[in-house]
């Protein structure tokens, strides 16, 4: 079993040694859809909801940036990875919801596939948290891989 998962040898977890790997351009893109109503919606002024917290979506992107540069240090077995880009968008999809993007890119010997799904994670944690006040149905879905490019084999998904 243990031959299967990169990260276990002998049954016992470690991290993967990229040493003798090339590197190459990384990029991943995950989502995550937020489920805000459509009264929380209804407060957008041009492209943002202000609450006594501050600006909700720009806070956002700057949390969901900042997790991603610290993927390595909240999950347990990730590489440290600096990070050559990051891009976080939020849009609004339905009169009810909203969609978190993430784009990550490095040259490097592994990919930064949980770099994009945190980015998005935290940022749609951060959205919860500084709109819970107005709405106690929040609920965070979709929170997915949508592409990654550059390793053994690509991947894209149609969300």
């Amino acid at each position: 079993m243990s031959e299967r998962f990169s990260h276990l040898k002998n049954g016992k977890p470690h991290m993967v040694d990229v040493t003798a790997k090339e590197s190459t351009v990384r990029m991943a893109r995950a989502q995550s859809v937020v489920i805000l109503g459509e009264d929380v919606l209804n407060q957008l002024e041009g492209d943002e909801i202000h609450v006594p917290k501050g600006p909700v979506f720009q806070t956002a992107v700057l949390a969901g940036i900042l997790a991603a540069k610290k993927t390595g240090e909240l999950i347990p077995l990730c590489h440290p990875l600096p990070l050559s880009h990051c891009d976080i968008h939020i849009e609004v999809i339905q009169p009810d919801r909203i969609r978190i993007e993430s784009k990550v890119r490095i040259d490097a010997k592994t990919g930064v596939e949980m770099e994009a799904l945190t980015a998005v994670s935290v940022a749609a944690l951060t959205v919860y948290d500084m709109c819970k006040a107005l709405s106690q149905d929040i609920r965070i879905t979709e929170t997915m891989l949508l592409e990654k490019k550059g390793g053994k084999k690509d991947f894209i998904r149609t969300p």
